[in-house]
Order: structure tokens, then sequence, then C-alpha cells
């Protein structure tokens, strides 16, 4: 098993471009899978870990519903946003500057096969980073994502998940709200959840954060969950 996972913060990205290069490594990973059953070889698979922050935008995934978009395209393009349809699980969720988006493209057989515990680490990689700045996070039964005050009328969601998986090969991620402008939330059914609030790191604590300080801590928690040398 190849637990080396090559890194790669890409600053602030477009969508797509972000989007075709996770396909690439992706589609990189199962052709060596596929190569590996056909020919009785044990090749090892590549992982890699991306960072990034996008443009404003928003992404519908394959099981939500458009309707949760509450503007239209006119409207969008006044607000400097795009749209996309994408082939992650989900419904729709915004991307934007000052947010933490975490594309890991692993083979899970590299680790282990089982999606339930993938998804539980990446949520538990962000509640162990927030609690380094004094914040108690937790899960909400039935919903992916990290969240505050659970089970109260003041329930909020600092990070969410949609991924993808084919042949235990993982992509899309996590979304985690740092220093976000929350208005672009006001455009959208987050996550297809009426009754719920977003919030952002900025928000708890009131002021504005250091992102890179952020994502080193975030980047510390995934390496000891997984168990990965950073390449």
């Amino acid at each position: 098993m190849n637990k080396k996972v090559k890194f790669e913060d890409l600053g602030l990205i477009d969508y797509k471009k972000c989007w075709d290069y996770q396909e690439d490594l992706f589609s990189g990973i199962l052709k060596v899978k596929s190569k590996n059953r056909k020919e009785n070889t044990i090749n090892p698979t590549n992982n890699y870990l991306l960072f990034c922050e996008h443009p404003h935008v928003y992404t519908l995934g394959k099981s939500g519903d458009e309707k949760n978009l509450l503007v239209n395209e006119e409207y969008l393009k006044s607000r400097g946003a795009t749209f996309h349809k994408i082939n992650r699980g989900g419904d729709i969720t915004y991307h934007g500057p000052g947010q933490i988006v975490g594309y890991p493209i692993l083979d899970l057989e590299n680790f282990f096969t089982d999606i339930h515990k993938y998804l539980r680490f990446l949520e538990e990689a962000v509640i162990l980073t927030l609690s380094d700045y004094g914040l108690s996070a937790e899960r909400s039964k039935g919903e992916t994502g990290v969240w505050f005050d659970v089970g109260t009328p003041n329930a909020r969601k600092i990070c969410a998940l949609g991924v993808k998986n084919s042949r235990w090969v993982s992509m899309h991620g996590f979304a985690f709200n740092v220093n976000s402008d929350l208005s672009y939330f006001g455009n959208i059914v987050p996550c297809g959840i009426i009754d719920k609030k977003v919030t952002s790191l900025k928000k708890e604590l009131g002021q504005e954060m250091d992102i890179t300080e952020v994502k080193n801590k975030l980047k510390t928690h995934l390496v000891r969950l997984f168990e990965i040398e950073i390449i």
C-alpha cells in the first residue's frame, strides 16, 4: 500500500479548471488500477491532496435539486458567480474566496475500503482544527459535514462534504468556511437543508483569520488521521 500523498495548494483557481485537473488525476489512478487487474500486476497508485479557493461559484451534485438555486443566471453574473452541475454526491453548495476547499484524490485501497470511515475522517479533521481555536463542533445525525449547536434553533454548518468514489478512488471533498462572505449562501438552500444556517470561522471568532495557518492545522490533522506521508 502506498500512503504517500502529493500535496498541492493551488491558491485561488477557477472551479472548472480545478475540476478538470481533478479528473485527470482521478483518471490516472483508475488507469493504473485497471492495468493491474488486466495484467495481474501490482504497480503502485498515486494519491493527491489538493487545497484551493475558488472564485464565487455554486455547484449542484448529481442528486441535487436545481430549485435549491434561488436566483437566475443574470443575478449570478451581477454577483460575479457561476453555476456548475457536477458528478459528486450531495445537493447544492457555494464556494468562494476565504473558504478552504479540499480535494483528496486517494486510492482508498492504500488506506481502508470504507466510505463511511472516509467521510467521518474528513469531518474529524475539521472538528479537530476548530478545537485548536477553542471551538466545539460536531456532526449532525443523518447529515454530512461539520456543525455547531446541533439540535437547537441555532444549528449552523461550517463545513460541507460532497464526494465521488469509483473503484475506491475518491474525488471532490469538503468546503470549510474560514473567511467566507456568507451573504452568497443566501442565494441557495445550502445542501438542500431549509431549516439550518451556515457560519464561518471568522464569524464564530469575530475576527479575520490567517487562512494559511488554518490550512496548516487542517493538513496536520488529515496527515495524522489517514496516517499519510506528504510528498
